[in-house]
């Protein structure tokens, strides 16, 4: 029986151990498919996603477009287009806007005289004048007096037929706004249309009504164009149409019809996909021919705008043309833009280079892009073009890593984005061709991380073992510290410039009469919780809670240049949170009918050279601060109760945070110490510290004090009771100041006394 059990339990084994191999063996088959088919799959989602032409992806590749554009705008070249700005002077020196149409055409005439060859609003008149005298007139209540007035007023030139009469010379183009209302009305066509290939109609997407200048004005400019363009998903003017369509009839953009105009042509050439020479399918307007220009669009009939930079040479704004010393050669044959850059006229656009771009610049720049024939273009292959980048080089990534390994692969890794970068860089600088450059990089990076994830995933094994180890009793910051560099988990430490702050509840005896053991540890948790809180978010290291203590610094373990001013910061706010905090307890004081007394705390700050690090024994250290700073710290947090203030700070401190307002309280040697440290209290912030109020009171502090060391009894006490009167009330200081004159009046210090208080208490 034993023998057959044991023969069993043999056969058993084997059988095991069988398993063990086989499944041991598919784990590492399928680690070894993992490597490949986990990336592969992430690589093949990322095309998807690239290939979806979902909205956010087009704002990323819009996005990278707009960095080519800002590392390489556009140079400004001047050529006759001009940008007349309705700006803030103007309204200041011309009247506010809308001006009267007498106005308007005083400036088509100014304009006209100066040898401009088009004048284009982009603007629209859409309703009668309101200034003309037969509308000012109507609204004259009807008396004797003032019929012979109205009848008068009757005879004189209407407005707009002034600015028609000033139209119908010639050169102007009016603009318009196509809207998505449907409200029957349907803009002059000026301009005729011819088109090969697909009907531009199709591609164009059309809108329901527009606002139109009034009839005459329309009739008898040589030119009827949109302003309109619509921003891009997130707001920012990138492609600007150069068609529109209402119903079944085209219109062109005001840009567009300035330089029809301005060429003395009929009409517009559009190209789109099946024409003669184009091949492929369906994909929209290809061409736009406006006289001898040929502008280059997407499908939709938009060009890619490349803008400049602010170029003065391009602006002038409309009350210069009024004056008598105007020079009229910048004029000469120029396409005009009329347009406002006012910030209360509200016709500001966002582009790549600027966050605030007057809409009449778009138009300008379409212009001067075309006449320089300086155009973008995304072409039709560029989106093939990565698609195929980003399979090829991610599966050659893919291939090679687990036999190159991480390291080495990484400068492959890095190799494949630079090439991206560099060429649609060099695409958009040679060819003005615009190449996304992130998705292909997001491929390379892709692999390269998920395949490098199991190296990845061993390091982090380490690291939570570190972080677990050490989390419940070591700061979060310092934890991932020596996550990164577990080399760091030694005894001793390194000397640095550091600011120690210590905060304690004054008179907490009393405050811990009124509860048990459970209702006090509520109320110091509650204490505690706000003010960690506060340290923490300017970048504090709570070192310890001693009771109601709080002992933190700053510079350690993270370096922090403005040590000095975010403990600063911290203490300012600790005393606003405190107001808070003892509304609240009074509140529920009062709610349970127990006798309510505040909480005040004493904050102490001080900055110094300090020992950090690791401090304890090789069975149980802490990371924490030593030094001579740290117990000065700890010094002055006691004398804020007897100066009667929130924070007290050290001289250091006070140096290295200078912007925020406070005023010395003493030279004192501090219990324990035998050189005296002149300490501050901190009031309050920048704000503070440069108000005229706190400077001439703290000038008349200053004073004091210095009349005091010098021994000069009556001027100190003089000025001492000008500091009883000014804006900062420091009641218990000044009182120990009086004390002390009273005293020393009495008794004399002698010729060898340097001012410096003894402090009796810690």
């Amino acid at each position: 029986m034993r023998k057959q059990l044991k023969s069993g339990i043999g056969a058993a084994r084997d059988k095991s151990k069988e398993f063990g191999a086989w499944y041991s063996l598919r784990r590492m088959r399928f680690q070894g498919w993992a490597q490949y088919l986990l990336p592969l799959a992430l690589l093949l989602g990322l095309i998807a996603v690239r290939s979806s032409g979902w909205g956010w992806v087009e704002t990323a590749q819009h996005r990278a477009f707009d960095e080519l554009i800002t590392l390489k705008p556009r140079v400004y070249e001047p050529v006759p287009v001009r940008v007349i700005d309705i700006d803030d002077d103007s309204l200041e020196k011309l009247g506010q806007w809308p001006w009267p149409r007498t106005q308007v055409a005083r400036l088509v005439e100014r304009l006209r005289a100066a040898g401009a060859s088009v004048v284009a609003f982009d603007a629209v008149f859409a309703e009668p004048d309101r200034t003309s005298p037969a509308s000012v007139v109507a609204e004259w209540p009807s008396t004797p007096e003032t019929e012979a007035l109205k009848k008068a007023a009757g005879r004189l030139p209407d407005n707009d037929r002034t600015l028609a009469a000033a139209f119908a010379k010639g050169g102007v183009v009016a603009g318009f706004a196509l809207t998505g209302d449907r409200n029957g009305k349907v803009p002059l066509q000026k301009a005729a249309f011819s088109y090969a290939g697909d009907g531009p109609l199709t591609y164009l997407p059309s809108q329901s009504g527009a606002v139109v200048n009034l009839p005459g004005l329309e009739k008898a400019a040589a030119g009827n164009g949109s302003f309109g363009f619509i921003s891009e998903r997130d707001g920012v003017v990138r492609r600007v149409p150069l068609l529109f369509a209402l119903g079944p009839k085209l219109y062109p953009s005001l840009a567009a019809e300035a330089l029809r105009v301005a060429q003395g042509a009929r009409g517009y050439a559009v190209k789109c996909s099946g024409g003669s020479g184009e091949e492929g399918g369906h994909t929209g307007i290809v061409k736009v021919k406006i006289g001898s220009f040929v502008v280059p669009t997407d499908g939709e009939g938009r060009i890619w705008v490349y803008f400049t930079k602010a170029a003065p040479g391009r602006n002038v704004p409309a009350w210069k043309l009024f004056e008598k010393d105007f020079d009229k050669a910048s004029m000469d044959g120029a396409i005009a833009f009329v347009g406002t850059s006012a910030a209360g006229l509200k016709d500001l656009r966002v582009s790549a280079l600027n966050p605030a771009l007057p809409g009449v610049e778009v138009h300008a720049n379409v212009a001067e892009q075309v006449l320089l024939g300086r155009h973008l273009n995304r072409p039709d292959w560029a989106d093939g073009a990565e698609v195929v980048y980003m399979f090829v080089f991610g599966v050659l990534l893919l291939l090679l890593l687990p036999r190159l390994g991480a390291a080495l692969c990484a400068w492959g890794a890095a190799a494949g984005v630079g090439a991206a970068l560099f060429a649609s860089w060099r695409a958009f600088t040679v060819y003005g061709y615009l190449v996304d450059p992130v998705f292909p990089s997001l491929a390379v990076l892709l692999i390269y991380m998920a395949s490098s994830l199991v190296s990845y995933m061993k390091s982090e094994t380490e690291r939570y073992q570190v972080r677990n180890a050490f989390s419940r009793y070591m700061h979060p910051r310092l934890v991932e510290e020596l996550a990164k560099h577990p080399e760091k988990l030694t005894l001793g430490g390194a000397t640095r410039n550091m600011t120690i702050l210590f905060c304690d509840i004054r008179g907490f005896t009393t405050i811990s009469e009124q509860y048990d053991a459970h209702g006090l540890t509520a109320v110091i948790n509650r204490f505690l919780t706000p003010m960690t809180g506060i340290i923490m978010d300017k970048l504090g290291y709570i070192d310890k809670y001693i009771g109601d203590c709080i002992m933190a610094f700053w510079n350690a373990p993270l370096d922090d240049p403005r040590h000095a001013a975010n403990a600063c910061e911290a203490a300012l706010i600790m005393q606003e949170e405190l107001l808070a905090l003892n509304a609240k307890w009074k509140a529920e004081a009062e709610a349970e009918g127990r006798k309510y007394i505040p909480i005040n705390i004493g904050v102490g700050l001080n900055t110094g050279d300090c020992c950090v690090g690791n401090m304890g024994s090789d069975q149980r250290f802490n990371y924490s601060v030593l030094g001579d700073d740290v117990n000065l710290a700890s010094r002055l947090e006691g004398q804020s109760k007897p100066y009667g203030v929130g924070v007290v700070i050290g001289p250091r401190t006070r140096e290295q945070a200078p912007e925020f307002a406070a005023l010395e309280l003493d030279l004192i040697k501090v219990k324990g110490k035998t050189v005296p440290v002149n300490i501050h209290v901190l009031l309050g912030r920048a704000e503070m510290a440069g108000s005229p109020e706190f400077l001439e009171h703290k000038k008349v502090h200053d004073g004091m004090l210095a009349a005091y060391r010098r021994q000069d009894w009556d001027g100190a006490e003089k000025l001492l009771a000008e500091c009883r009167r000014g804006p900062v009330r420091l009641e218990t200081l000044y009182g120990m100041y009086a004390d002390r004159l009273a005293a020393l009046r009495a008794a004399p210090p002698g010729a060898g006394w340097d001012g410096a208080y003894t402090a009796t208490s810690k």
